[in-house]
C-alpha cells in the first residue's frame, strides 16, 4: 500500500491541486501550503532547483484520512485502537519499488527539503518516519520526528524522552552508534500508526500492517540493520549518533510558534534507497496536517478514557486554536450532573498535556467553535462549571508553562445542560422546513457560492 496509491484515489476524486508554475523550497512552497492549509492535496510539479516533485498537505482532513482508512469518520477511534490492540506482522520482501535505485554516494542537497519560516535554523525534514531496532533486536520502534538539515549527510535529530530516546540509551550502553531508516513518502496510514499510543516493545509497523488489512510490505535495508515500506518513496539509511551532539533549532511547532535551541544528536547518512522518480512528501509544521497527525492518537486516548466514565462519547477535537494538542472539546450524552466533571478529569488524565478542556451536549458540534461558545454562554455557570487545577504537569510545546517547574494550571469547563433545570430553557431554536424551502435555499445558496 503506498502514497501513490492513495494519490490516484485522491486525483479520481478531484482532491489534488497540480502547481506548475516554477516555485522555491526555499519559504515560497511552505507560503502556498499555509494558504491551503485545510485544504486540497497539493502536487508542485515545477520545484526551483530540482527534478523531484513536492507533494504536501496529504492528510490535511480528517475526511481524507478516513478515506485512506476506508471507513466513515465515526469509525476513525474504534478502527484506530483495533489496530493498537491487535498489531499483526507485515510480510518482508525482497523486491521492493523503493529500491529501484540504491546508492552509498548521495548528498541530501540533491532533495527539495523545504524551509518553512522566517527564522527557522534551515531546511527541515518533518513528514519522516523513524525505525529503528535495539541492539538485542528484541524491539523495534517506528515514530516521526523532525530532521534539520546540517550538510549533505549530516541531519539533527529531535528526540524526546519516549521509546526512541529509549532505544538510543540502550545503544549507548553498548557503546554503538543507533541505524535507523529514514522514510518519506509513505501512505496515510503509515503516519497514522508511527503515533499509535503502543507500548514499548509493540512495532507499530505491525499496527500499519493491521490498518491496511494486512497488505502492507517491508524491505530490508542496504547499509543498515533496519526494515523501511518497501513502497516508500525515498529512505535515507542512517546512524544514529551516541555521542556527537548539535544545537537543533529553532523551528516552529505545533502551537505556530518557534521552539528553543537544545543540544540533540547527529544521524550520519551512509546510504539511500528511492524510486527512479521518487516524491518529496512535506508536511507543514503547525499545518492542520501536522495536528491532525500528532493530534488523532490523542484524541483516540481521550474518547477511549472518558468512555470508561460517561455512557456515550459522540465526539473529540483537539482543536485547532489549541494547536491540535492543547484544547479539547468532548461532546457526550450526559445522565446525571457529574458525567461532565468526570469526563473532565479523565480527558486530563489520558492527555496530560492538554490544557484546557470543554464539555458539551450532543446537539453542539464540536468542529464549530460558534456553537462552542454558544453553549459556553448559556450553559455554563463559573461558580458551579468550572475545574481548576494549578501547579499540574505542562505540556514543553506551551511557552506559557513554566520552563523550569514544567508546570501549569488546567481549566475544565462544564458547559452542558444542567439537569435540574427545564431542558427547553436550553434548546437552540431551529426553523421548520418544508422541502419546498429546502430546495429554494438549496438553488439560491448556489447562488452566492463563490
Amino acid at each position: 500500500m503506498s502514497l501513490r496509491g492513495f494519490l490516484e484515489q485522491m486525483e479520481a476524486e478531484g482532491e489534488i491541486l497540480h502547481i506548475k508554475e516554477k516555485i522555491s523550497p526555499r519559504f515560497e512552497i511552505a507560503a502556498m501550503m499555509k494558504a491551503f492549509d485545510d485544504g486540497p492535496i497539493l502536487l508542485f510539479e515545477n520545484v526551483k532547483g530540482y527534478s523531484a516533485k513536492v507533494v504536501a498537505n496529504v492528510c490535511a482532513t480528517r475526511k481524507r484520512i478516513c478515506r485512506a482508512l476506508n471507513i466513515s469518520e465515526e469509525r476513525l477511534y474504534q478502527k484506530l485502537i483495533e489496530a493498537w490492540r491487535n498489531p499483526t506482522k507485515p510480510k518482508i520482501v525482497k523486491d521492493a519499488p523503493v529500491k529501484e535505485v540504491v546508492r552509498e554516494k548521495f548528498s541530501l542537497s540533491e532533495i527539495p527539503i523545504l524551509t518553512h519560516f522566517k527564522y527557522d535554523a534551515g531546511p527541515y525534514i518533518t513528514s519522516a518516519v523513524i525505525s529503528a531496532k535495539s541492539p538485542d533486536k528484541k524491539v523495534e520502534n517506528i515514530s516521526i520526528h523532525r530532521l534539520q538539515v546540517l550538510g549533505n549527510d549530516k541531519l539533527a535529530i529531535r528526540i524526546v524522552p519516549r521509546h526512541l530516546h529509549r532505544l538510543w540509551l540502550l545503544a549507548k550502553e553498548e557503546n554503538k552508534d543507533l541505524d535507523v531508516a529514514i522514510s518519506i513518502g509513505l501512505h496515510p496510514a503509515v503516519h497514522l500508526a508511527a503515533t499509535a499510543a503502543v507500548p514499548f516493545g509493540i512495532s507499530e509497523y505491525y499496527v500499519a500492517n493491521t490498518l491496511l488489512g494486512g497488505k502492507f510490505r517491508l524491505v530490508e535495508c542496504e547499509h543498515i540493520d533496519a526494515y523501511a515500506p518497501a513502497e516508500a518513496e525515498l529512505v535515507l539509511e542512517g546512524k544514529l549518533s551516541i555521542s556527537e551532539m548539535i544545537d537543533e533549532g529553532p523551528l516552529v511547532d505545533i502551537t505556530g510558534t518557534y521552539d528553543i535551541k537544545r543540544k540533540q544528536p547527529i544521524v550520519k547518512i551512509v546510504g539511500v534507497m528511492h524510486r527512479q522518480d521518487y516524491l518529496y512528501q512535506a508536511l507543514l509544521p503547525s499545518g492542520n496536517e501536522h495536528k491532525l497527525l500528532m493530534g488523532l492518537s490523542r484524541e483516540t486516548t481521550i474518547w477511549e478514557a472518558v468512555s470508561k466514565v460517561v455512557p456515550k462519547v459522540k465526539a473529540i477535537n483537539l482543536s485547532r486554536g489549541g494547536g491540535g494538542w492543547l484544547h479539547a472539546i468532548i461532546s457526550i450524552e450526559k445522565q446525571t450532573e457529574g458525567d461532565a466533571k468526570n469526563a473532565l478529569l479523565a480527558a486530563f488524565a489520558a492527555h496530560p498535556s492538554l490544557k484546557h478542556a470543554i464539555v458539551v451536549d450532543t446537539d453542539i458540534n464540536v468542529y464549530n467553535l460558534e456553537e462552542v461558545e454558544w453553549a459556553i454562554a448559556t450553559r455554563f455557570q463559573a461558580s458551579e462549571d468550572l475545574i481548576i487545577i494549578p501547579n499540574a504537569r505542562g505540556s514543553t510545546l506551551d511557552p506559557s508553562t513554566d520552563q523550569e517547574m514544567g508546570t501549569t494550571t488546567k481549566m475544565g469547563i462544564d458547559a452542558t445542560r444542567p439537569l435540574k433545570k427545564p431542558k427547553e430553557k436550553f434548546e437552540k431554536a431551529e426553523t421548520s422546513k418544508s422541502r419546498n424551502v429546502e430546495e429554494l435555499i438549496e438553488k439560491y445558496m448556489a447562488k452566492c457560492s463563490p
